[in-house]
């Protein structure tokens, strides 16, 4: 399950990079721009909850031991 949580940040963080790509800084919140700025939203989400996931299998494990 950590090599998936692993994964599913790289994949979120690649998300981050490609939608980056993709603003348009003198429109941000129209067209293409606004799902851009949603998707990073939605990524960095991921990437926190991912985060929060790993670290309360770090804290179950020393609870065990």
């Amino acid at each position: 399950m950590k090599y998936v949580s692993y994964a599913v940040i790289i994949v979120a963080i690649a998300s981050i990079v490609y939608n980056a790509f993709m603003l348009d800084f003198s429109n941000i919140l129209s067209g293409d721009s606004q799902i851009a700025v949603i998707s990073i939203i939605a990524a960095l989400c991921v990437v926190i909850l991912m985060s929060i996931l790993i670290m309360s299998y770090k804290i179950q494990e020393k609870q065990e031991n």
